[in-house]
């Protein structure tokens, strides 16, 4: 599968440019997000808590532009409040759908020094990215006339090739293995820590069942990101 093969060169790519590149560790917060229309809107209370940890690396090609690539482990998903009625603590389901993929980013990097022979900076950053879905949890919490339950089950990824018409192991309660999209963002990098912002744009639609993507933007994932990152060896 195309997918397939494609990860396999970013994941070499990633490798070849860590065993080169400035490398540092990182790791934060993300709101992941799941889009609801077919305009590609999302609702910011079902935003989910996750997490970004991972190894990134950077060429150093010049002061000005850099290349950063690398592998993460990145939470996506999205979560849903209902209340059937006034009482928040009553009468409700709760559904939390946390899936967790690797992504390898691909950005180009615009630096702005803070000072003349500094290797501190302000920068920009934007970029392609895959992903794979490795594991996950969809949990329900229900409270109806004081009586809660709760259930949660392992997320199903399908194998089937988002580049293709065809549909490989498709089922309505599986996501796709494999996301693509868009990556945009900024920080400041001071030399021995760097802090930097990212907004994940999904591309994928993420149901296994649907295989056309430019029909609309629904259903597809939109993940902020907030991190840290050390430098190794700088």
């Amino acid at each position: 599968m195309i997918i397939k093969k494609l990860m396999a060169v970013s994941l070499l790519t990633a490798m070849g440019i860590a065993s080169k590149a400035q490398v540092y560790i990182q790791g934060g917060v993300n709101l992941a997000n799941i889009t609801k229309t077919n305009d590609g809107q999302t609702a910011k209370n079902n935003m989910l808590p996750s997490f970004n940890a991972g190894v990134l690396g950077r060429f150093g090609i010049s002061d000005m532009f850099d290349v950063e690539s690398g592998l993460l482990l990145t939470g996506k998903g999205s979560k849903a409040n209902t209340y059937f009625s006034s009482a928040t603590d009553d009468n409700y389901v709760k559904t939390k759908f946390n899936p967790v993929y690797l992504e390898v980013p691909l950005n180009a990097v615009v630096k702005f020094p803070l000072e003349a022979k500094s290797k501190s900076n302000i920068f920009i950053n934007a970029g392609p990215y895959i992903a794979m879905g490795v594991f996950g949890k969809s949990k329900v919490e229900q409270k109806f006339l004081g009586v809660t339950s709760t259930s949660s089950s392992n997320i199903k990824f399908s194998n089937d090739d988002p580049f293709t018409s065809e549909q490989d192991d498709a089922a309505y309660d599986k996501l796709k293995r494999f996301d693509y999209g868009l990556n945009f963002g900024g920080g400041v990098d001071l030399g021995k820590f760097i802090l930097k912002a990212n907004y994940g744009l999904g591309l994928a639609k993420i149901g296994s069942t649907q295989s056309n993507n430019s029909v609309d933007d629904k259903n597809k994932f939109r993940t902020w990101s907030i991190s840290a990152g050390i430098p190794l060896g700088r």
